[in-house]
């Protein structure tokens, strides 16, 4: 299939172009252009550039040399598509989820390919195997068959070049279990393997046996149910209550802001006392991502305080501790931006005044830090506050549910749920998530992506850069993920029934 865009992508894209079609060498211009602002706006602004550590020693490492590799590849930059995998590329190469390169259309998706051998793989206890094979699918090897090579290649070697950046950041756990579908899949990347015409299974303990891989026609709904087979999905209701097995059982698989929180909050309110009840309950935040912002956070946060009461929980939240900001002219002018527009929000000043006051002692100590020639400067955060005494209404025990889907703002939450008592963290790997913080936005000169970075470093955060939450022990489900009846009757055997 030969295509400038995906099919959802070209009204936004026509939206974008004033002057005629958007050719192969327009999305290779505009590929460099993207590029080199990226390099600019984080080498200027980025406080992994002044703020020490091995995350700034990667962010430093890369930011130089990522940049040549990514311009070196920018002749095959040809379509749209193309556009956002290399500018993808050069921002997940600094190995920080807070840095990212999103394109400003409907991209892909998670189910989007243009062929594929009529079977697809996921990532389990460190192997690819094969994990869906579509009914009537000739010469496919079995579900379980661990990937051994293709290629030619040792499969970490030919899963690296395949995947690592492109779909995810294969340093990490949840990365190697969201991108492993792609792993035989043509998600027409030009600076990748498509699917590879040959492969090596492993079934058991038996030798490996080569399968020539042939693409099949794709049908619709083929991928999607590939990879729903593969990885979790939150169902379509992101936020709901249920009892499962005479407990209370909530479903938190979504932090954003038109996930329905007001309803979900009530819903939460009205029952509180069953889920404060000695049968304990479930707080599932499968595939539970934030984007990192304090609405986010405060998403998870308002759900803990409806429960355990804020009374109880607040001095077992994580204390914010110094928050390092780099002295820089862009991350003032953010500042004072954001001051503008709470100034400018009467019902914002009437609720908020003290965020209104701290912001203004930030952007004072900027302009204090600049005017000094300073490269950074910190400031003291909340401080930890003292156990209030105040008892603990939940009786029973609780298990968090938990995966690779689970980022941003959920990390945050988990920060303090962690603290609870009578709290276990089950599931899987969840996602990482680096201390720069706070990200801000930038429209890239293209038009078709934005790059989003977080600006000030909290060094002295409890939990350590790229550092996630992993379940261990029999705290671990080692099943199917997408199996539901098999991931309740995990659940279930926790509670003892």
């Amino acid at each position: 299939m030969n295509r400038l865009l995906t099919a959802a992508a070209s009204a936004a894209f026509a939206l974008a172009v004033s002057a005629g079609a958007v050719t192969a060498q327009d999305f290779r211009e505009l590929a460099r252009q993207d590029l080199q602002k990226m390099h600019d706006e984080l080498a200027a602004n980025h406080p992994a550039a002044v703020v020490e550590g091995q995350a700034s020693q990667t962010f430093r490492s890369w930011l130089d040399a990522g940049l040549q590799e990514s311009l070196g590849m920018a002749s095959r930059a040809n379509s749209g598509d193309a556009h956002s995998y290399l500018l993808r590329y050069y921002a997940r190469g600094f190995r920080d989820s807070n840095i990212a390169a999103s394109p400003t259309f409907e991209g892909m998706g998670p189910f989007f390919g243009i062929s594929w051998p009529g079977y697809t793989t996921g990532w389990r206890d460190g192997k690819y195997v094969v994990t869906y094979v579509k009914p009537g699918t000739r010469n496919a090897p079995r579900v379980g068959s661990e990937v051994v090579e293709c290629n030619l290649r040792p499969i970490e070697e030919f899963a690296r070049e395949k995947l690592d950046r492109w779909e995810g950041n294969l340093e990490t756990e949840a990365g190697r279990t969201t991108s492993a579908p792609y792993l035989l899949w043509n998600r027409n990347n030009p600076f990748a393997d498509g699917v590879p015409s040959m492969c090596s299974f492993r079934t058991g303990r038996g030798r490996p046996r080569e399968y020539e891989i042939r693409p099949v026609s794709l049908q619709p709904g083929d991928l999607e149910a590939a990879y729903r087979a593969t990885v979790y999905m939150p169902p379509a209701t992101p936020l709901a209550v249920e009892t499962v097995d005479g407990r209370p059982w909530l479903h938190v698989h979504s932090f954003s802001d038109e996930a329905g929180w007001p309803a979900f909050n009530a819903q939460v309110e009205a029952q509180v006392a069953q889920i404060r009840g000695p049968q304990g309950f479930v707080l599932d935040l499968r595939a539970a991502s934030g984007s990192g912002l304090n609405s986010s956070t405060a998403r998870g946060y308002g759900l803990a305080n409806r429960i355990w009461t804020p009374e109880f929980t607040v001095s077992r939240q994580p204390a914010a501790g110094d928050i390092t900001y780099r002295a820089s002219q862009g991350n003032r002018d953010w500042y004072a931006a954001a001051l503008g527009r709470m100034e400018a929000d009467p019902q914002f000043v009437a609720e908020a005044g003290p965020v209104i006051e701290q912001t203004r002692e930030i952007v004072a100590a900027f302009d204090a830090a600049i005017a000094a020639g300073q490269q950074t400067f910190t400031l003291a955060g909340r401080p930890a506050v003292p156990d209030t005494g105040a008892p603990n209404p939940v009786q029973g025990p609780v298990v968090v549910l938990v995966d690779a889907g689970c980022s941003g703002g959920c990390l945050d939450t988990l920060d303090l749920l962690s603290k609870l008592p009578n709290v276990r963290i089950a599931g899987t790997t969840t996602a990482t998530d680096t201390i720069f913080v706070e990200p801000t936005i930038l429209r890239l000169p293209s038009n078709y992506a934005d790059l989003s970075y977080g600006h000030k470093a909290w060094t002295s955060r409890p939990r350590g850069n790229n550092e996630p939450f992993e379940p261990t022990g029999a705290l671990r489900y080692t099943g199917n993920p997408a199996d539901e009846t098999a991931v309740r009757a995990f659940v279930s055997g926790l509670f003892g029934g």
